[in-house]
């Protein structure tokens, strides 16, 4: 069986990356800039402001397509990182222990990091010229 939307998997992909990547800007944001409802902006120097530089470096490059799959594989090994240490030593599930953003971005950045930028790229525009 076709799937129902199969032409449109390059535009549909591209969207959810754009997506993806601005929403783990946003979390970034957060933590650097004290934005979106933060109360306040996290030191650069510690873990929780190396995990928001991630983010929003990140989350910018996946959003943009620029070395897409470097970016989206080490977006990736933050969450799992920080599901690991913050989230499992609370439960096993990620229902009971709060982990279920952390667990779904880990797993879509590594599927960015597996597929590439595709269309609507930096990386594919990048990829033309040559």
């Amino acid at each position: 069986m076709k799937p129902l939307l199969s032409s449109f998997q390059e535009p549909v992909y591209a969207a959810m990356r754009v997506v993806v990547g601005f929403l783990f800007a946003c979390n970034g944001a957060q933590k650097l800039f004290g934005v979106f409802g933060a109360d306040s902006a996290v030191p650069l120097m510690s873990r929780i402001g190396a995990a928001g530089a991630i983010e929003f470096f990140g989350g910018v490059f996946v959003l943009l397509g620029l070395f897409g799959p470097w970016a989206a594989f080490i977006a990736s090994g933050e969450m799992a990182f920080a599901y690991f240490l913050v989230h499992f030593p609370q439960g096993l599930w990620p229902i009971q222990n709060g982990g279920e953003r952390a667990a779904f971005y880990c797993f879509v950045f590594l599927f960015i990091a597996a597929r590439g930028s595709g269309i609507f790229s930096l990386d594919g525009l990048m990829s033309k010229k040559r």
